[in-house]
């Protein structure tokens, strides 16, 4: 009796669930998908993201480096592959682009280190690299809009737009598994809202609104250093061995919270140990650089692609000068720029230099792994802006603290190299693991937009 009782209720729990599909109520796709997705969940691994790069055209990338990369066929390789240039200047600031794609193109050693690989077939990817290099775009085509070479840029972006909106990929997920780097703060400025559903990798929020750009799904970079790393910093009184208390070098005329910087300048003028210096890469600059006989040789090695120079630039003078006074200062000065971060933060960080950070709102990389309050000092802007409390702060702060800080940056310093080829816990095997941590948040957000829609099959019926 109890069999044949069995036997009907599971019989009617199947007739109820096939009623249930048919009339749309439950969509089990939905529910194999959602299953699958959790068998090969990357979060659950420790494993690599398995990332899979679209073979754009080399107008889009590499071609932008140089005229001579332009004329080479077929796509970019490990084999072919440009060297980043040593005398990159300022362009170096916003190359994330570079290296993200550098690290997908390597196929040597270490793999299972890395913190992503490259697939061939997009049906295994956790995610989708997009390799247009929209900061170099910006760089090479144009600074300002007026500009008739900005009609390159938007010619660009309107294409890669284009492109995105034809792959089965990208219209599959709406694009919010597709990671697309926009470092500078104009990249991708005519065609940015209709990308604004993807990963993206950002310095800052500093120029957009929530809508468009949001911790929620998006990664914060470093901006990559442009002064060269301490690697021999062990004096025996790191401390004593700093003798300037505060450094800052760079221009002082800023948009939005940037213009502290030129009220910073009247305040702290005349202090004997701060060295506030505006400064821009300039003629008289260059001059007073070649009249000290100074000259820079970068021989080319596998971490930094490095190109020798026989004749020093402007950039290379600057560089220079900036790396001497933040290695000789115990305090690194790291106002806002154009927007609430700066290349100069992640300059102090490899120069040893504890960074005073003054901002209201700056969003800085790798933070929910890094507690930055170990190695920098929070300053907001009214207590900057307030006479004598920051060099009075300074003066004051225990050296033992000083010392535990400055260890502390010896320690994570190597977070934010970019390198190639990629090494483990570097800055790019760091960004790939953002994006790792935010694919929970895609997959939902994926799900979720799937039940909205009408099941081609209903709609046919209807």
């Amino acid at each position: 009796m109890y069999g044949k009782a069995a036997i009907c209720l599971a019989l009617a729990i199947v007739f109820l669930v096939s009623c249930s599909i048919y009339i749309g109520n439950v969509d089990i796709r939905s529910y194999f998908f959602s299953l699958q997705s959790a068998q090969r969940s990357i979060c659950a691994t420790d494993r690599p993201l398995w990332v899979y790069m679209y073979d754009l055209p080399r107008k889009f990338n590499v071609a932008m480096m140089g005229r001579r990369y332009a004329e080479e066929a077929g796509p970019v390789t490990r084999e072919n592959l440009p060297l980043w240039p040593a005398n990159g200047g300022v362009r170096r600031q916003h190359s994330v682009e570079y290296w993200l794609m550098a690290s997908l193109l390597y196929d040597g050693e270490g793999g299972e280190e890395r913190g992503a690989v490259r697939v061939s077939d997009p049906e295994t990817a956790d995610a989708f690299f997009v390799p247009f290099f929209s900061s170099l775009s910006v760089n090479t085509h144009g600074h300002n809009m007026t500009d008739p070479e900005t009609e390159v840029d938007r010619q660009l972006q309107a294409e890669l737009v284009e492109f995105l909106r034809q792959s089965k990929y990208y219209q599959r997920s709406g694009g919010r598994d597709h990671v697309i780097p926009m470092t500078h703060p104009n990249a991708f400025r005519f065609h940015r809202q209709q990308l604004n559903a993807s990963i993206l990798i950002v310095v800052d929020f500093g120029r957009y609104p929530r809508n468009m750009s949001t911790l929620s799904k998006d990664v914060v970079s470093p901006y990559v250093h442009v002064v060269e790393s301490f690697t021999d910093d062990d004096p025996l009184d790191p401390y004593e061995n700093r003798t300037t208390l505060l450094f800052f070098r760079g221009n002082t005329v800023r948009k939005d919270e940037g213009k502290i910087r030129v009220k910073l300048a009247k305040i702290l003028k005349g202090i004997a140990d701060v060295h506030y210096e505006k400064s821009a890469a300039t003629p008289s600059n260059i001059k007073c650089y070649l009249d000290v006989h100074i000259y820079l040789s970068y021989q080319p090695t596998n971490s930094n692609h490095g190109l020798r120079l026989d004749t020093p630039t402007k950039d290379h003078y600057v560089n220079l000068s900036s790396t001497k006074g933040m290695r000789l200062s115990k305090f690194c000065l790291h106002p806002a720029g154009d927007t609430p971060s700066s290349c100069r933060l992640f300059d102090a960080i490899v120069s040893h230099c504890i960074p005073v950070i003054v901002s209201d709102k700056i969003e800085i990389p790798f933070e929910d792994e890094i507690d930055y309050t170990e190695f920098s000092i929070f300053i907001s802007m009214k207590e900057a802006l307030e006479p004598g409390y920051l060099v009075n702060l300074l003066r004051h702060f225990p050296k033992e603290r000083w010392v535990e800080m400055w260890e502390r940056l010896k320690q994570i310093s190597y977070h934010y190299e970019f390198q190639y080829p990629p090494k483990k816990e570097d800055a790019v095997y760091m960004l790939w693991r953002q994006v790792k941590h935010k694919l929970p948040g895609v997959e939902l957000a994926i799900h979720r937009n799937r039940r909205l829609k009408i099941p081609d099959w209903w709609r046919r019926k209807r």
